[in-house]
């Protein structure tokens, strides 16, 4: 089985068991949240372990170790992106499964198990880009959109549309629901490795928001900004943003 078959059989296991788990109990809000986020883990790091008992494993529920900063090809996972939505029982929530290699995010699947009954999409896998709108679409959160990101979508006129996770900003710029993912307000690794994989394999600009390339594997998994968008917007919003 090769890595991104790998990443999008987890990815699409992963959103069942949550879903499932969703389904069957009786709890809501962040403590269903949590209950999803646990049991997802669980899965993946013992999936990952077994299938690739020499590679590094860096997950948002998992205790972190310095182990993994010696091995060139490191799992980045986030069990469930978007726990709030997730527990809200809304649909713009994602599975992140992504592999990066050299500290580059290489390969990757990003699962949607809230839309249309499950979806992945994964870097081995590109689907045809949809055509762009005319005015830009800007996915931005739901709760707090970035200043920068409202101030650039003003610049070039574009249309806020708010979303939940990470995950699902990133995967609606893929699908050809936006044309823009501007984020400044603070990530981990975790939040945007899988997304940044499968976005690069669609063609899509990613980098930092000022213009330098994300990195991955770092011992501070800290990362403050980032940029996905389709190539033709990406000089003129990092030219605003900076």
């Amino acid at each position: 089985m090769t890595d991104g078959e790998l990443a999008a059989r987890l990815a699409e296991e992963a959103g069942r068991i949550a879903c499932d788990l969703r389904e069957s109990s009786l709890l809501d809000g962040k403590a269903l949240g949590d209950a999803g986020d646990k049991a997802v883990n669980q899965f993946l790091v013992a999936a990952i372990r077994e299938n690739r008992p020499d590679d590094g494993l860096l997950s948002e529920e998992s205790k972190d170790t310095p182990e993994r900063l010696s091995k060139s090809r490191v799992w980045i996972v986030d069990p469930v992106d978007g726990t709030r939505e997730y527990g809200e029982k809304r649909s713009d929530w994602a599975i992140h499964v992504g592999l990066a290699i050299d500290g580059v995010a290489s390969i990757g699947a990003v699962g949607l198990p809230g839309l249309n009954g499950g979806t992945v999409l994964r870097s081995d896998a590109p689907i045809a880009l949809p055509e762009a709108a005319e005015t830009p679409r800007m996915v931005v959160s739901r709760t707090r959109p970035a200043k920068e990101a409202v101030e650039v979508a003003e610049a070039i006129g574009a249309e806020l549309v708010p979303m939940g996770s990470a995950g699902a900003k990133a995967m609606a710029v893929v699908r050809g629901e936006a044309e823009i993912y501007l984020h400044s307000g603070g990530q981990y690794e975790w939040d945007n490795c899988a997304p940044v994989a499968v976005a690069r394999a669609h063609g899509l600009h990613c980098s930092r928001v000022d213009g330098s390339p994300l990195r991955y594997n770092n011992s501070d998994t800290y990362l403050p900004d980032l940029l996905i968008c389709r190539p033709e917007w990406a000089a003129r919003v990092l030219a605003l943003v900076n």
